[in-house]
């Protein structure tokens, strides 16, 4: 018995610590190139402000097909060069376009889409989020989007989380050409979904829109037109020449890379935490997206 009792305390000085499990930081940072996926260049929306200021636009068109082919032709015809942003709303969004200006729309724009406000679910592969969602019966991942669905009904949507960029439309059945857009700086306005066609999000610049000085007439407008902050150029990635043109990645939901990242996202252990949430709201997960490494 004490031969036993001697060889047990040998083995538990001799066992290695458990490892501490990584923050989602280190997951991200960590993560193998496989996990990573290229996102197409004719799905990025690049804005080059008056400023010299630069935001750039990841495109869904999984999801609003009719919408982004729009975005795409009115990119290409120069249709926001001269353009503004008009409105900042406070906690809420930043919105540009040519704000109900006449210039024609060019070649191939669809004047009346339709009403792209969700999507069937069949042909996506959805990672349930895992815990409820108080806008949808279930939210989940799915093609690198967060997305809310019912596997009843069999639909899906993109989300109105931060940095969400929408399109904006007077009253139904207006739907929107997607002239006028708009990006989320605020708290998720998740009522939004399934009202209005989401078409993208802002992967870098954000900062660029969230520090512009608040409107101050209705909804946030700008009260004279000499406070709008001008728009120089939009265009696809796909037209900058190659060595000039940002690339960028996005980490691949259905990887177990991403579920861990899920994890630790639910439940920090970051040095900074006291106590774990158990839970995770579905914006505040948002997807991992990266400059692609040289």
């Amino acid at each position: 018995m004490r031969a036993l009792l001697l060889l047990s305390a040998a083995v538990l000085i001799g066992a290695a610590p458990p490892q501490k499990p990584k923050t989602p930081s280190e997951i991200v940072a960590q993560a193998p190139a496989s996990v990573w996926r290229d996102i197409d260049p004719d799905d990025l929306l690049v804005m080059d402000l008056g400023s010299g200021g630069r935001v750039v636009i990841q495109l869904a068109p999984e999801f609003a097909p009719v919408h982004v082919a729009n975005i795409r032709a009115l990119a290409k015809g120069s249709w926001w060069t001269g353009s503004t942003i008009y409105r900042v709303q406070d906690n809420y969004v930043v919105q540009w376009g040519n704000n109900e200006g006449k210039k024609p729309l060019p070649t191939g724009v669809v004047a009346k889409p339709p009403a792209e406000y969700h999507r069937a679910l069949k042909g996506l592969t959805v990672r349930p989020l895992g815990y409820p969602d108080d806008y949808a019966p279930q939210a989940g991942y799915a093609s690198g989007w967060p997305v809310g669905y019912d596997a009843k009904a069999g639909t899906a949507n993109l989300t109105h989380c931060y940095g969400y960029v929408g399109v904006g439309r007077d009253l139904s059945p207006d739907t929107g050409t997607g002239g006028e857009l708009y990006a989320v700086i605020g708290h998720a306005p998740r009522h939004l979904d399934r009202n209005i066609a989401v078409v993208g999000r802002v992967i870098e610049g954000i900062e660029r829109m969230s520090s512009l000085p608040r409107g101050t007439e209705a909804l946030g407008f700008y009260k004279s037109e000499r406070q709008n902050v001008p728009i120089s150029m939009v265009r696809l990635g796909s037209e900058i020449p190659a060595a000039e043109r940002p690339a960028f990645q996005v980490m691949d939901t259905n990887s177990a890379t991403f579920a861990a990242y899920l994890r630790g996202r639910a439940n920090r252990n970051d040095d900074f935490f006291i106590r774990p949430a158990g839970g995770v709201d579905l914006c505040n997960a948002p997807v991992p997206i990266r400059r692609k490494p040289s």
